[in-house]
């Protein structure tokens, strides 16, 4: 790819089921490229630069808006099943036949959608802030604070991502300050979307019997990521991930809230990449299956 980065990548554009996506890459082509799925509200623009940019130090990373978001045509779907359909088509699109994958919140119930319907495209899962199908939402506080004013509308996201501590603020306010660096900036979502995106978020978490059985059929090697105390996504919901998935590891931020990864961005950019990069025991071919480990090794491939 160019030597773009999160500020200066090009939004290109390109047709799938009828929907014209918004999207942009950039970043250490030749690999496996990282596709980005983006919380409630958000556009390419609200990712951290610190994230995006560390990870295309070693990855191809790819942004889009998903169908009816910002700068993307068409309509909002209201289930993440479609969106993960939507999400399919638009990879598919771009000639990719095999893909890492990457959700945040929304994003996240998005990206196993994605794994279950096409697991063939999937190569490996990081799930940040998330939950599963009938995620456990009873301390939520979602509603509360998305419903609050703020002395500017960007706070909003200091209560949403960050802790109240003083320390976890701070890491809040440098956020911002990255978060707004990028001059062309994607549309804000529009009420419409955000209702869809709403009625999809219901949907998604009403109870039902034997709710985590879709969790079986995700068996690529996952990464979890979250927050100690994540008041938008409960955090055990990051466990009931990793106790459900057949080959997960979870990783919890201290101090941290939704957007564990923004107060953390150094350190997950190298977790991550480790994950990304790292040896796949079970592509040795000369393993009985009993001796198969199916999450990567820690010895890292070179690249």
């Amino acid at each position: 790819m160019t030597k773009h980065n999160h500020q200066t990548a090009p939004t290109r554009f390109i047709e799938a089921n009828g929907i014209r996506f918004a999207y942009r890459r950039f970043g250490r082509a030749g690999g496996v490229p990282l596709v980005f799925n983006q919380h409630f509200r958000g556009t390419m623009d609200y990712w951290d630069p610190a994230v995006t940019d560390g990870l295309a130090g070693n990855h191809e990373v790819i942004l889009f808006n998903n169908a009816g978001v910002s700068s993307s045509s068409g309509r909002v779907p209201t289930s993440f099943q479609e969106m993960g359909a939507n999400a399919i088509a638009f990879i598919k699109a771009l000639g990719l036949t095999k893909v890492d994958v990457l959700g945040f919140s929304i994003g996240g119930m998005v990206a196993q959608e994605i794994a279950i319907q096409a697991p063939d495209l999937v190569r490996r899962l990081i799930l940040v802030g998330t939950g599963p199908r009938g995620a456990d939402m009873a301390t939520s506080r979602s509603a509360e604070i998305f419903a609050a004013t703020y002395d500017s509308p960007e706070y909003l996201w200091l209560a949403v991502h960050f802790s109240p501590s003083p320390s976890s603020q701070a890491a809040g306010l440098a956020f911002l300050e990255r978060k707004l660096s990028r001059d062309d900036r994607d549309p804000e979502v529009s009420g419409e979307a955000a209702s869809a995106q709403r009625e999809a978020i219901g949907k998604y978490i009403a109870p039902a019997e034997r709710v985590f059985d879709h969790l079986k059929n995700i068996r690529q090697p996952t990464l979890i990521v979250q927050g100690s105390n994540d008041v938008i996504i409960p955090t055990v919901n990051s466990y009931i991930l990793q106790q459900n998935l057949p080959n997960a590891q979870l990783i919890l931020y201290p101090d941290a809230n939704h957007g564990s990864f923004y107060q953390y961005p150094e350190l997950f950019v190298s977790q991550a990449d480790q994950f990304l990069r790292s040896s796949h025991q079970g592509d040795d071919a000369n393993l009985q299956p009993a001796e198969r480990l199916p999450f990567p090794s820690i010895v890292s491939e070179a690249i």
